[in-house]
């Protein structure tokens, strides 16, 4: 097990993930070519952020930011679509929530990754005031890779918004 900050309150990251939960779409969320809807998935996937940054914070949760969104693949009439959610950091009031989607195809019995994306949450009370979260405390060679990488992708966030102020 892996704790990073030792000075405030942790959750280990697991106790909120969501590990290849099944995706309901309907046939409305697919176009006429048999794909499904670009912006149907990732009004999806951000729910499913949201769930994991709520039950990590115990808060309401606003998305503040969406980041790097990657779409590798189609999603197709018939594909099997598994979420996975986690929390990559926690900061004093805010984290960062990584989802990945991946298909199934029964037909071929192959698996193809969709979509991966960043969400960044703020916590907030019932008064709409920014609430102190617990510590995200990685268990796994991987979620500490992915808490590393999530400071780096809030560095260039606050990065790009002091040169937007600047100009």
């Amino acid at each position: 097990m892996f704790i990073i900050n030792k000075k405030r309150d942790g959750k280990l990251i697991s106790e909120s993930a969501i590990e290849e939960e099944k995706i309901e779409l309907f046939s409305e969320h697919i176009d006429p070519l048999g794909v499904i809807y670009g912006g149907r998935m990732l009004e999806t996937v951000a729910s499913y952020a949201q769930r994991v940054a709520e039950k990590h914070s115990e808060a309401i949760c606003k998305r503040s930011s969406v980041d790097f969104i990657r779409i590798f693949a189609p999603a197709k009439k018939g594909d099997i679509l598994m979420c996975s959610a986690s929390i990559n950091k926690a900061w004093r009031a805010s984290m960062e929530v990584g989802v990945k989607v991946m298909a199934e195809d029964l037909r071929s019995l192959s698996r193809k990754e969709i979509l991966s994306a960043y969400f960044t949450f703020d916590a907030v009370d019932e008064n709409n005031n920014l609430k102190e979260i617990s510590e995200a405390i990685c268990e796994t060679k991987d979620q500490k890779r992915r808490f590393i990488a999530a400071e780096k992708r809030r560095k260039l966030r606050i990065e790009k918004r002091l040169k937007i102020m600047d100009l």
